[in-house]
């Protein structure tokens, strides 16, 4: 059994979640609280596996809590925030805090099937999560020369020739994702290749998510609109809700946003992005693949590999979830296993290979 304290300043709302969850055989909700004071009291006494969190609420808000227990008592934390741009920058914060997964408040465009089975699968993914202190993310990585053309001595210099295809870091990743892919992208250099990001995350969080980013590292980071152009220094996420799929015109890559039945249970999906990249990118591209639950990216980063791609997979000691990784693992889709903090140089070590080869063909 899952033990679960549901912490939100709404009646109706402990209500419904309390009601939703206990609809689950292996979730048992072992108490409720109105607000982090009483919350305090109830996680001593009550030992819960997973807490679910509001963001707002009287006497102490979500994020301040969640900064106390993730640095004083650590537990896996559901974030269960309303779908609005204010909530979103909030829920967003609080995944780079440490909080395994945020979903969508009832009230909100879902459905109450919808919250159930989400709600659910959030409370089964964090009680299995390994739950950290959140690490300082190290600088940005100086320019490579390579990505496009700035000087470091020690790296190859670029192509000769002038139309040579710029490179695609795809990433995909899901629990826990939040953190690690902030911390691949703060050691990535401004010019770093065009990146085209999947995170599982509902609609609406990804804006937030993205301007976060924006803000925190040297490329440009920004959510991605239907034909948007995937060029050196620029990281495209996909929005919440929908896939997004790489395509090539002459020798330009640009991003496209598609409806689509859910894959893996996810809209954005991993594997729809990996495949695509396979597909018109081919060697050119670089894969990485983070923590996360279940399977997505696995099947797609396979086809890279294949394609002649360089894959990257995240160990199982720094995830946060061990299993979109390991699946890829288990496949033979990563070329290289590294911890999350040799992911980026292991991404700049791969496009200096790839410079180095193409110079080899001059």
């Amino acid at each position: 059994m899952i033990r679960v304290l549901i912490v939100d300043d709404s009646a109706l709302v402990r209500k419904i979640l309390s009601e939703q969850l206990s609809k689950h055989a292996d979730i048992e909700v072992v108490g409720t609280a109105i607000d982090p004071y009483v919350a305090r009291e109830k996680i001593v006494r009550l030992r819960p596996d997973v807490i679910t969190l509001d963001v707002e609420m009287p006497r102490m808000d979500g994020l301040s809590f969640l900064a106390k227990l993730m640095r004083h008592f650590p537990l896996p934390v559901v974030v269960v925030s309303s779908l609005t741009p204010r909530d979103s920058d909030n829920a967003v914060r609080a995944l780079s805090l440490g909080a395994v997964d945020v979903i969508a408040k009832p009230g909100s465009a879902l459905s109450t099937q919808g919250i159930t089975d989400e709600l659910a699968r959030a409370v089964r993914t964090a009680a299995r999560a390994r739950v950290r202190t959140v690490a300082s993310a190290p600088a940005p990585a100086p320019a490579v020369r390579g990505a496009v053309g700035a000087d470091v001595p020690d790296l190859a210099p670029p192509p000769v020739l002038l139309d040579t295809t710029h490179k695609v870091l795809a990433i995909g990743a899901s629990t826990g994702g939040t953190q690690a892919i902030e911390q691949v992208l703060r050691a990535l250099p401004a010019n770093a290749p065009g990146t085209v990001i999947v995170q599982h995350m509902p609609e609406h969080f990804t804006a937030a998510f993205a301007k976060r980013l924006n803000g925190l590292c040297a490329m440009e980071v920004r959510e991605a609109r239907d034909g948007d152009a995937v060029v050196p220094g620029v990281a495209l996420v996909a929005p919440g809700g929908k896939h997004m799929v790489l395509q090539l015109s002459g020798a330009r890559y640009f991003a496209r946003i598609k409806d689509g039945p859910p894959v893996h249970h996810q809209r954005p999906a991993v594997d729809v992005l990996f495949q695509s990249v396979a597909r018109h990118a081919g060697r050119n591209a670089i894969g990485v693949i983070l923590t996360g639950m279940g399977a997505d990216g696995a099947k797609g980063m396979l086809a890279m590999r294949e394609a002649g791609a360089h894959t990257v997979a995240q160990d199982e000691e720094t995830c946060v979830v061990f299993g979109m990784p390991r699946e890829a693992i288990k496949m033979g889709a990563a070329a290289e296993i590294v911890g999350l903090p040799q992911v980026a140089p292991s991404v700049l070590r791969a496009l200096a290979r790839v410079t180095g080869d193409a110079l080899a063909m001059v």
